[in-house]
């Protein structure tokens, strides 16, 4: 007979082996190639010494002269609290004494809310990497009617989330998305005294400060890891603003050879949405290179220019082509995924007030890029 016990045992020691082996393998290009450690955890917070670099301290002399004075002040303190990270199933108790008396049917109901909990894990990691770590998801432009937005970012995704808008106290729904136009229509109407000046940020709904901080929080703001970028240059990441439709593969091309002569970089990803990534193949198609090629190790297709992969990635913002080198990023972990457990060591525990029974899987994480000078990026900016 299932009973709560079984299914407790069957998630943890089957499901939670498979669970992991998809959720640190198969999320995108960028993060499976980055790197995953616990090393730089201590207690709550991530804490990484920074090493400048540069060719300071290093000289050559007489076989009797001084030695070069040691170089001062070599490295960047960086500590960040490790972001919690969580993610639900739920077995209504009717469909688990359905299921009591037939070990299929009850695997069968494990499997599917477990396809549903990795599959939403996959696709919020994924784009929590694009992120700043505030959920921004778009930016508004215009109010079109009393519940459309013209947005500078439309990506079918948005469909059913729940979001803040710039100042507003309200949690809107998203119910339709219009990527040709950029439009996003809300559940509830605006009134007549909510207008938009344009640039209101629109954020998955409780995500202020709680998510990873990922090359959106690399590459905007004034800040990063405490540091003010205009006087501390190491964390200020190459930017290179071309027209959307007007930007060629010597852009391209320009901001690999910059980063790699200003910031002694070494870009071997580049990262686009899917509709960017057209838009270069046709570049390069135009010259007639080969430009479809298959990264069977990373199980992903890319193009390749001046050597360096391209990988379209639907949380990619439309409006940006990023440069970057996966050996320079850092997941930090406090452990892999874990179940969340009680007292007495129990995973499922009943929903209060329900005739229901949920599960937690939660993750301690916080990803690092050590060395932000070396990443670029391309804006397509409709004022350039």
């Amino acid at each position: 007979m299932i009973t709560i016990n079984n299914a407790d045992a069957a998630l943890k020691d089957y499901y939670l082996d498979a669970v992991n082996a998809q959720l640190n393998g198969e999320v995108s290009p960028f993060f499976n190639a980055i790197a995953k450690t616990g090393e730089n955890v201590f207690g709550k917070d991530v804490k990484i010494a920074i090493a400048k670099g540069g060719m300071a301290g290093v000289v050559a002399g007489a076989e009797d002269g001084d030695l070069p004075a040691p170089r001062s002040n070599r490295y960047y303190g960086v500590t960040l609290p490790l972001k919690n990270i969580y993610g639900t199933i739920e077995i209504s108790d009717k469909a688990m004494r359905a299921s009591e008396n037939s070990a299929g049917a009850f695997v069968n109901l494990l499997n599917a809310e477990m396809e549903g909990l990795v599959a939403g894990a996959k696709a919020n990691f994924a784009r929590m990497l694009y992120g700043d770590g505030n959920g921004i998801l778009c930016t508004v432009e215009s109010k079109k009617s009393a519940k459309v937005l013209v947005v500078n970012n439309a990506k079918s995704y948005f469909n059913g989330l729940k979001v803040k808008i710039g100042s507003l106290a309200s949690v809107y729904t998203v119910t339709a998305v219009d990527t040709e136009n950029k439009e996003i229509t809300v559940d509830t109407a605006f009134t007549e005294a909510q207008t938009f000046s344009g640039g209101e940020k629109i954020c998955l709904a409780g995500a202020d400060g709680n998510e990873l901080i990922g090359l959106s929080g690399i590459f905007d703001g004034t800040t990063l890891y405490g540091y003010d970028k205009s006087t501390e240059s190491y964390f200020q990441p190459y930017v290179k603003h071309c027209a959307p439709a007007a930007f060629t593969e010597s852009d391209i091309i320009d901001v690999i050879d910059t980063i790699e002569e200003s910031a002694d970089g070494k870009v071997n990803m580049i990262l686009c949405s899917h509709k960017v990534r057209k838009q270069i193949a046709k570049l390069m198609s135009s010259s007639r290179r080969i430009v479809n090629t298959a990264d069977i190790a990373a199980g992903y297709s890319s193009i390749v220019i001046n050597d360096v992969p391209v990988y379209a990635d639907k949380f990619c913002p439309d409006d940006r082509i990023y440069f970057v080198n996966t050996d320079d990023f850092v997941l930090n972990q406090l452990c892999d995924w874990a179940w969340l457990e009680d007292e007495g060591g129990r995973i499922l525990k009943q929903v209060a007030g329900k005739a229901a029974y949920s599960a937690t899987l939660v993750k301690y994480a916080e990803l690092v890029c050590k060395k932000p000078c070396g990443q670029g990026a391309i804006i397509l900016d409709k004022t350039a």
